[in-house]
């Protein structure tokens, strides 16, 4: 029986589909991003990590398929760090995010309108967006969003060096400051912009949580992974073999990290608030405001699953570098005109 034409020949380490082009990095980070890979139990994780070890050493029993093989790959790159070979703690992996960033909130005072104090199905995304946010609430929010960007960034960097929890303190604080002092001090300068209408004024805050989560990202990244800067990051020939540590090339990992964390929060946080701002005009939602964050969450939720796989396909977890533009004793100790390194996610 013939195989599926969407499963071509098994490479161990390889993506299933082609990383040269954007196309073919969704189709991959959406396998990554898979929500179905969190429910997958410890033992079937090592199920299909001996059947790629099986592979590996020419011991697969006989009726594998590739469909088989490429499943196994999947399940291992979702779950298991590239560098350490460690599983990655379930909220913290890429296949969380959606599910996650959609949860309930802990406390119902900080998900609840102006003047209507009732728990609500909105998560971090939703509760960056409400509207009528008092201090404690921006503040509240900012914080929660960026502890869980600390968490997944630290959880998916580049860990073919150590780093140390000071470091992790250290962009945990920069980003939850930053992000809460600019998105403090925008509430404040639009609450004083007496020249607004009350309405133009409820649509400009919506757009606030923007800049702020964007600097912060930027700040998270740099600061949780700043250790890179300082010691360079693997760098590997086409056989895999290291061939040395290149701050180069962990410049050039943090920046295409940092794009794809500014990139991410604009469907999330520029689409809902154009489309609630439309929505909430409609006769339906102005005879049942009660319906509104419940479909404010579902808003957030189909940009948010939409806008995680086109921001980390910008660029090829494993990117290509050329030796000539790395330090020169990397340039000299291999005879392959490009590197490879891990980017992290």
């Amino acid at each position: 029986m013939a195989e599926p034409a969407d499963y071509p020949p098994f490479q161990l380490g390889k993506p299933r589909f082609e990383q040269t082009s954007f196309y073919g990095r969704f189709r991959h980070f959406l396998d990554i991003i898979d929500p179905r890979t969190l429910f997958v139990t410890e033992s079937r994780l090592k199920e299909a990590v001996q059947l790629l070890e099986d592979y590996k050493h020419g011991t697969l029993p006989p009726g594998v398929t590739n469909k088989e093989l490429w499943g196994a790959q999947k399940i291992k790159q979702a779950i298991i760090h590239p560098d350490t070979n460690e599983t990655i703690f379930m909220p913290f992996r890429m296949s969380g995010n959606v599910p996650k960033e959609n949860r309930k909130p802990p406390y119902p005072f900080f998900a609840a309108s102006s003047d209507n104090f009732e728990l609500l199905p909105s998560g971090n995304v939703v509760g960056l967006l409400l509207p009528n946010q008092t201090l404690a609430s921006t503040v509240f929010w900012q914080w929660l969003n960026q502890s869980h960007n600390a968490c997944v960034n630290y959880a998916n960097r580049n860990a073919t060096k150590p780093s140390p929890t000071s470091k992790f303190i250290q962009g945990y604080l920069g980003a939850v400051i930053s992000a809460v002092s600019i998105a403090v001090g925008l509430n404040v300068l639009i609450q004083r912009a007496n020249k607004f209408t009350p309405a133009t004024r409820l649509l400009i805050q919506r757009f606030v949580p923007f800049p702020a989560v964007a600097s912060a990202n930027i700040c998270n990244v740099v600061l949780m992974r700043h250790t890179e800067l300082e010691e360079g990051i693997d760098v590997l020939d086409n056989n895999g073999n290291i061939v040395g540590s290149s701050r180069i090339a962990a410049k050039h990992a943090l920046l295409e990290t940092a794009l794809t964390r500014v990139v991410l929060p604009m469907p999330i946080l520029v689409l809902p608030p154009i489309i609630m701002s439309v929505l909430e005009k409609t006769s339906l939602l102005r005879s049942r405001p009660r319906m509104i964050l419940p479909v404010q969450s579902l808003v957030c939720l189909a940009a948010f699953g939409l806008a995680l796989p086109l921001a980390i396909s910008l660029f090829p977890q494993m990117s290509e570098i050329e030796t000539s533009r790395l330090e020169p004793e990397i340039a000299m100790a291999t005879t392959s005109k490009t590197v490879i390194y891990n980017k992290g996610l």
